[in-house]
């Protein structure tokens, strides 16, 4: 069954007359493609230069391609040449450490010589990110309560943090001793 569009599209491709178009359809039984390639058969259409074919396939530009697999392969890695996963697994790797040693260092409060609580440096420092407001003015009040905060643990091997530590709480002593004055 042949339509008057196709007629028209094949009588554009070639200097043909309406009826070699409407017979070369009719023989390939309303296929286009197969009406193109009798009348180049019998020499009325000539075929494409170049040892060109026709195909009813969609064609893929080979450089566009190639343009975006060379961007893609340019952007999935950072500049040190890691992929975004490797830089992923580094960053859970460095976190699961922080909170491993966190766990294996703590601060001590004490109130004289006598140890009132024990917390994980990783609660602490949990308790400074979310709750800095409270944490900070109870750790500051408990100097005036006569409360001593020392660090221990494998990390805390110096003396410099329990120091600075130490000295706050003398520090606050010495407030509370003049304002009684």
């Amino acid at each position: 069954m042949t339509t008057l569009e196709q007629v028209e599209k094949l009588r554009s491709m070639g200097n043909i007359s309406y009826d070699e178009a409407k017979s070369a359809l009719d023989a390939s039984n309303g296929d286009l493609l197969e009406a193109i390639i009798h009348l180049e058969k019998l020499g009325k259409l000539t075929p494409p230069t170049g040892g060109g074919y026709y195909s009813s396939h969609k064609t893929i530009d080979i450089s566009a391609v190639a343009c975006k697999d060379a961007y893609w392969d340019k952007h999935k890695t950072n500049q040190s040449g890691k992929t975004f996963m490797a830089t992923v697994k580094g960053i859970w790797k460095f976190c699961l450490n922080l909170i491993q040693r966190g766990n294996a260092n703590s601060l001590e409060v004490l109130k004289g010589e006598e140890s009132k609580a024990v917390l994980p440096v990783t609660v602490l420092a949990l308790l400074l990110i979310f709750a800095f407001w409270i944490t900070i003015p109870l750790m500051i009040l408990g100097f005036f309560f006569g409360f001593r905060y020392r660090f221990h643990g494998p990390d805390f091997k110096g003396r410099t943090v329990n120091q600075v530590m130490n000295s706050a709480a003398d520090a606050a002593e010495n407030l509370k001793k003049s304002m009684n004055k």
